[in-house]
Parts: structure tokens; C-alpha cells; sequence
């Protein structure tokens, strides 16, 4: 087995399959527009002779947040006609930006396009990690981010038994723990530099609440067990290796309120001295919709199809590149789709307790 790089395994499923199969991302997505219009009123539009800068960080195709940037765009068109505004989609090199700009030239039939709305308005995109710099300093007035800032830089280990930290115990988690620690100062020391004085950052991201709930378990069946069985599953039947099972790591942490919290609240932090200070903070779980629609129809296949892909569209890449190099492309594209199946036929024969809802903190912090 060889070793592979987080960068080499994070990636969203293109061709606009992320946001086309991601409902429930779109309503976390909406339900922030009321925190990120009122971030947007706090911001001070005097600054003439420049366009107001929006960032999206972790964009993935942007059909997601398409909405949000509209009201984002029309808000700052609302108060100041003739300002430019631009619009900059951030996320690794890999993303699928032609799906991103086809949906922005308006040739998707399903999602309308906010640039032929208002005059002035431009939209570019970066291909770099937000744990790096992306905008020189204080060049940026609003920035946002949903469903993404979980995923880490590196991955800090294996996981015994199981393919995500929400099972690890002991210096496992505690090295999961750490690396989500060090990767969030990281981005929000970036942030820090790049936001102009009176800029403002609005997230929505996975957590661990104060019941202890997460993505895929709140009351239920819990997604990345049935993930780890599926899994090893295929290593029992003889279809991978205990070394490819051992290899299957998800690159992610679910940190607590007070985790996120801790960096913009703590006067002694690097981030807290960089300027970056925390305006709010709270839990929010949003339900699956898929299994809020199955509960209204009981239509157990259209749930089944419906929902694994849900789960397939930011999940993928992580089990595809667990399995051995060694091993023909196709052959592992075989038994990836393989193990997906398996999740459908799972959901089809007790779709009982199946639904990942989603548990995200929502953040607004401020450049003093």
C-alpha cells in the first residue's frame, strides 16, 4: 500500500453530482442567509473606489450556496447600486470547476444563475486549500463557508476498527483531536489576515453538539457504523484486504462548540491577537430530507436510491483511495460501487432509523 496525501483523497463526486445529490447541505445553506445578511448589515460599504469582495471557502460546485450569494449580491447591490462586487469561489485544485461555471453562465436547467441579475458583478475561482492564504491581506469583506471546515489537512493516523474519529478512543482520538485543533487555528489565522477591518466571517459547519449528536447520528441508525460494517464486510467475503480496510480513514473531526469556539474567544490565542473575534455561535440540526420524505410517501426504493447517494457524493473518494494502487482503476471503481450497493440493499430491507441530518454549528466572527 502506498501512502497517500489528504488532498489526494478529499474531492467531492463533479460533474454537478455534488450538488444535485446534497438536499439537505442546500438547506443548512439557506437556513444560515439570515446570519449572513445580518453579518452583511455590520459591514461598513464607505470603502469607495474598490468592489466588495465575497468568498465562498469550500465551494465544491457552488449549486449549494448559489442562493445565499444571491441575497448576499442583491443585499450589497441594494445599498450601494454602483458598487462591483466579486465573487470568488475557493476550494482544492481538483474541484470540478467546469460543473461550477457551467452553472454560472446559466446552461443548467435546474439552478438560475445570479449574474445577469445585476450589473457589475464578477465571479472567479481559486484552486487552493483554505488552509493556505487565498486573498492578500485585508482585501476580503465577507466570507463564508458551509460543510467543510471538518475535513482536515493531513490525516494524523489509522483508526483501529473502524474508518472515521467519531469511533476512535484513546491517542487515536486524541491525535484526530489535535490535528482538527491545529488545522482550525490555521484557517481562521488566514481568514484573520485577509479580512479588512470590519469584515465578517459566517460558517455552518459539522460539529459534535451538546447531546452528543453528529452527522448521521442523532436518533438512530449511526451512518459511519453502518459505513464500518459494510466495510469490513467486503473484507470478510475476501473482496479487499485487511490492509485496505486498515488504510479506509476519513480525514475528518467533529469538533464541540466549545472547540470552535475556544481560538476567537481566548484573549491569549494567536487567532484572538490577529484581530478575529466571535460574534456568535450556536448548535443547529437540520433533518434529513430524504427520510422526511420517506416518511410522508413510505416509498422504501425511492428513499433507498435517493439517500445513499446523498452519502456517495462527499464519501467516495475516501474508500476508493483506501483500496490498493496495486489494483486496476476499474476494479476499484467495481468494488466501490459494490459496497454503495450494499448501503442501498441495507436501507431496502429496514429503512428503520436510516437518515443523516445534519448537526452544524453556525459562526459569526468579526475583523476588529
Amino acid at each position: 500500500m502506498t501512502d497517500r496525501s489528504t488532498s489526494a483523497t478529499v474531492s467531492m463526486k463533479g460533474g454537478g453530482y455534488y450538488s444535485l445529490h446534497t438536499e439537505g447541505a442546500k438547506h443548512v445553506i439557506d437556513n444560515t442567509a439570515e446570519l449572513a445578511l445580518a453579518a452583511l448589515a455590520e459591514i461598513d460599504l464607505a470603502s469607495a473606489g474598490r468592489p466588495f469582495t465575497v468568498a465562498d471557502f469550500g465551494a465544491a460546485d457552488g449549486g449549494t450556496s448559489i442562493d445565499l450569494v444571491r441575497k448576499v449580491v442583491a443585499e450589497v447591490k441594494r445599498r450601494d447600486a454602483s458598487r462591483e462586487v466579486c465573487v470568488t469561489y475557493t476550494d482544492l485544485p481538483r474541484n470540478d470547476y467546469s460543473a461550477l461555471f457551467t452553472m454560472l453562465a446559466g446552461q443548467r436547467a435546474d439552478v438560475k444563475s445570479y449574474l445577469p441579475e445585476h450589473p457589475g458583478v464578477f465571479a472567479f475561482a481559486a484552486g487552493t486549500s483554505f488552509y493556505r492564504p487565498i486573498f492578500p491581506t485585508g482585501m476580503l469583506d465577507f466570507g463564508f463557508s458551509a460543510t467543510a471546515m471538518h475535513w482536515l489537512s493531513t490525516l494524523p493516523g489509522r483508526i483501529t476498527g473502524h474508518v472515521h474519529a467519531v469511533g476512535a478512543t484513546g491517542d487515536e482520538l486524541e491525535a484526530f483531536r489535535a490535528q482538527a485543533m491545529k488545522d482550525w487555528e490555521s484557517i481562521l489565522l488566514e481568514r484573520a489576515r485577509e479580512l479588512r477591518p470590519g469584515g465578517r466571517l459566517v460558517m455552518s459547519n459539522f460539529c459534535k453538539d451538546e447531546q452528543g449528536r453528529y452527522l448521521g447520528n442523532t436518533d438512530g441508525v449511526n451512518m459511519f457504523d453502518t459505513f464500518n460494517v459494510l466495510w469490513r464486510a467486503m473484507v470478510d467475503d475476501g473482496s479487499i484486504t485487511e490492509a485496505e480496510y486498515d488504510a479506509t480513514a476519513f480525514p475528518q473531526f467533529y469538533k464541540t462548540l466549545g472547540e470552535y469556539c475556544a481560538p476567537l474567544t481566548d484573549a491569549a490565542s494567536p487567532v484572538h491577537r490577529a484581530g478575529l473575534r466571535l460574534v456568535s455561535a450556536e448548535t443547529r440540526v437540520v433533518p434529513c430530507p430524504y427520510a422526511a420524505r420517506f416518511a410522508q410517501a413510505g416509498d422504501v426504493d425511492a428513499f433507498a436510491v435517493s439517500y445513499v447517494p446523498t452519502l456517495r457524493s462527499w464519501s467516495e473518494t475516501v474508500f476508493f483511495t483506501g483500496l490498493d494502487e496495486a489494483r486496476p482503476v476499474e476494479e476499484r471503481r467495481a468494488l466501490v460501487e459494490r459496497f454503495y450497493h450494499s448501503y442501498i440493499d441495507r436501507v431496502r430491507a429496514d429503512p428503520t432509523g436510516h437518515a443523516m441530518d445534519y448537526v452544524h454549528i453556525y459562526m459569526v466572527a468579526e475583523k476588529v
